[in-house]
């Protein structure tokens, strides 16, 4: 990992974080969707970003296929590159946060540290951890992608929940069942940023 060069100084701008917030309207916030391949993550995250621009909240959705086709491009699935794009999105959604934006992530990120290091990026509170909790048989039924008849076919190597580890969350702020149907889940959210103060009731 490259070092801070002792001329690069972080600068402080009159516009704050708060400033933006009140201009928005809401808090600024990470939405950090977990889960397996297939749990729903993306469908739940991009059915609530619509909701919330309907609300009028700022919102940007980051979303794990879309973050490597630019930002991430030049990463690969090593175990060194996996921590690498998550770090990379956690600085991105720290920049968007303090923008202002409540920031939607669909991310599988596997592991509890890596999701802890951007929990640390960012100020107490504006982490929140959602958990999308969609037992494995189900996730490889759906197979969107047909990613799991790969990983059970040996065409492709540590695929999480087949031959990688999945650890799920132990104290997620919001724990969705990913068996209910999406306008449920999409309800249940708004319900918890409302009771959290991100966004207006």
């Amino acid at each position: 990992m490259a070092q801070h060069d002792e001329n690069v100084v972080w600068h402080d701008h009159p516009v704050t974080r708060e400033a933006r917030e009140r201009q928005h309207g809401h808090q600024g916030a990470v939405l950090w969707f977990t889960g397996l391949s297939g749990s729903g993550k993306s469908t739940v995250a991009g059915a609530l970003e619509q909701a919330l621009h309907r609300l009028g909240v700022s919102t940007y959705l980051l979303d794990g296929d879309n973050v490597r086709h630019g930002l991430c491009r030049d990463l690969g699935f090593s175990d060194a590159d996996r921590k690498e794009n998550i770090r990379r999105v956690g600085e991105v959604a720290k920049l968007m946060v303090d923008a202002g934006l409540v920031v939607l992530t669909a991310f599988i990120s596997p592991h509890r540290a890596e999701r802890q290091m951007v929990r640390d990026m960012l100020p107490a509170g504006r982490f929140i951890e959602v958990f999308v909790d969609t037992p494995l048989a189900i996730c490889e039924a759906r197979d969107p992608k047909g990613l799991y008849r790969k990983a059970r076919a040996g065409e492709l190597k540590n695929f999480t929940g087949i031959d990688a580890v999945y650890e799920a969350p132990s104290e997620a702020e919001i724990h969705l069942n990913g068996e209910q149907p999406v306008r449920e889940l999409e309800a249940e959210m708004l319900m918890q940023l409302s009771a959290r103060h991100i966004i207006r009731s």
